[in-house]
Order: C-alpha cells, then structure tokens, then sequence
C-alpha cells in the first residue's frame, strides 16, 4: 500500500501550531516510527527517512513528531501524550515508552499470571497520560472462569472497555478493530507472555511479529519484541508495538493513582480525620466500605503500595535534576572563570 500521509499518521493542529514560519518554509514534518539506538526511522511526506540521533537532542521515543531538514533532526515537538517509566534496575532516569498516543490496549492473560494490582498499575499510568485504556483479558480459552474475572475488572470502573479475546480468532479480535480508526495511534501495554504479538498479528492480518511460547512451569513468556515500531493497520490506525515489560515503576504519576481508585479517594474524603492512615482511627470511612464489602482490602493495600512507590520514585528523580542543575552550575562558573583569567594574561 502507499505510504501514509502526514494526516494519516496523526497529524493534527496541535501540532501544527507548534511550528514557526521559518520552520514551515526551510524544514519537513516526520513522525518517528521506529527506535533504535543511535538512530530513528521517519514516515514524513510519504517517503521513510533515517537519521542518526544528535547528541545533543532531547529525549525521544516512538510516536513523537520531529521537525527536521535534509541534514539532520532539528527539534521534538510537544507531546499530547506521554507514556513513561522510572528506568528499570537502579537507574535513576525516567525512560520514555511511547508518544501522541489515542487509546491504551491493557493486556492481561487469564492464565497464572493474571493481576488485579498490574491492571491497576496500567490504568494509573494511561489515566497520568490522558489516554483511553482499553482493557484486553487474553487466552480466555484456557481459562474455565473468564467471565467471573472479567467481572473483577470491570468492577474496578464501570465505564471501563473490557474484552476477552482468544488472539488466535479473528472473529473476536475483530472487537478490537472500531479502536483502530484512520489517524488514530494505539499501544499494547501488558507483561510478556500475555498474548500481546498475537493480538499485533491478528489486527494487521499477517504473522509479522514473532509469538514465544509459555513456560509451563510458571505461564510466563518469552520476550518477543526486541524494539519499538509503529505499524500501518487495514482500518487506517497506527499500531505501536512495544517490548514487554517486566518492571514498571510509576514515577509523577500521583493523579493517575488517584484517578485509578477515584472510589478509595472518595471514601478518604469522608474520614472523620484529613490525616486518617485507614488503620485504625475513629471514623474512618475506608475500613468502615471494607468491613461491610464495599471496598476490599486488596484494593486498599495496592492503592497505598503504588503511592508509596510513586512518592518514592519522584523524589529520587527530584534529588537527581537537582545535583544534575548543581553540577552544571559549577561546571559553567568554572568555565567563565577560565575565560576571564585567560582574557586579563
């Protein structure tokens, strides 16, 4: 098929009203549909382009619009959205996910490996980005109560989408598709091993990307996706695949938290005490909604764990920006000193 235009990539006036007029007369618009390395792939005007990434260049992931020249990469464009991570090990960075996304495919198998907590934990990072988290429960063929847990997802929000899917039937994969619009860009956020390269395969019609098999011993899976990329769908949407990820770490995401358990906010708020823990103090509202059922106490505990974690992790990023703005204080004041040493021999 023809490449895509601009506006078939998602281009919008939000972005278009970014641009200067020296830069609409001397530079070209290019949405990044691949990430490597040291390089990126644009779709601009038709045409692919490949550029090596500068040095000194912000950050820049998949789904970002770049501005650029027949020479090099001049600038990002804002975002509209930003999907992003507490970087994994012990690294202190944030690492950028994906960019200018539409709609967030939440996979969960019900196999072993299902969670309540991870789906939580997905949806307060879409609600954080602003962005439509559709919630997809996979290999509901093996599973002999399916219906039951998708009735626990659904608790966690009524207004939530919510689907089981057998990837490997195209009828219903098909209930996927009325999310894949023409200019509209979405993503597979979900552990690996739960399905998310079948669904990519099902929803593009091909056996583009490679499916790993499950460990028995444990329903994990294998790694299968070794880099980002977006991908052009039959209905006109783009697709962005994503590596699996086994560690997610929330990091300024404190609205989204709040946000995902909107229901345990709304019952703090009604605690006789503004700095009510939901331990044991007098009226409290939380503990009141678990004893009569309300509320369950695994709801509860992972509300406060990611919290926690996220309250944890914006203050490691904090103390970093600011010894990285103290370094580079000094570094420039010991450079201005040189010069003016120099300018007086």
């Amino acid at each position: 098929m023809a490449l895509p235009s601009l506006i078939d990539l998602g281009m919008r006036p939000f972005f278009q009203q970014q641009l200067s007029l020296e830069e609409l007369e001397s530079c070209a618009l290019g949405r990044v549909v691949e990430q490597h390395k040291s390089e990126v792939v644009l779709l601009a005007g038709g045409e692919v382009q490949r550029y090596k990434l500068p040095p000194k260049l912000e950050a820049i992931c998949v789904g970002d619009w770049v501005v650029f020249n027949g020479e090099r990469l001049i600038r990002v464009l804002d975002r509209q959205s930003l999907f992003q991570r507490k970087a994994a090990g012990t690294a202190r960075e944030r690492q950028l996910i994906a960019a200018n996304i539409d709609t967030v495919f939440i996979v969960s198998s019900l196999n072993d490996d299902f969670s309540l907590n991870r789906i939580e934990r997905y949806l307060a990072l879409a609600k954080e980005a602003g962005v439509e988290p559709v919630i997809v429960l996979t290999k509901g063929d093996l599973c002999v109560d399916a219906d039951s847990i998708r009735a626990q997802v659904q608790k966690l929000d009524p207004l939530l989408s919510v689907h089981c899917v057998n990837g490997l039937d195209n009828d219903e994969v098909a209930a996927l598709k009325p999310y894949c619009q023409k200019g509209k860009t979405l993503t597979f956020l979900g552990s690996s091993g739960v399905g998310k390269s079948t669904l990519v395969n099902g929803l593009l019609g091909t056996t583009e990307m490679a499916t790993g098999s499950i460990r028995e011993q444990d329903s994990k899976g294998r790694h299968t996706t070794t880099y980002r990329a977006i991908k052009w769908l039959p209905e006109g949407g783009l697709l962005m695949d994503t590596p699996g990820m086994r560690e997610l770490q929330l990091s300024d995401a404190k609205e989204g938290i709040k946000a995902t358990f909107a229901d345990v906010e709304a019952l703090a708020s009604q605690c006789r005490f503004a700095d009510c823990r939901h331990e044991s103090e007098p009226g409290c509202a939380v503990r009141a909604a678990i004893e009569t059922g309300e509320l369950s106490l695994r709801r509860l505990e992972n509300y406060q764990k990611l919290l926690r974690e996220e309250s944890h992790n914006s203050a490691t990023l904090a103390q970093k920006r600011a010894k990285d703005r103290a370094l580079s204080n000094m570094v420039n004041t010991v450079q201005s000193q040189a010069r003016s040493a120099k300018k007086f021999k």
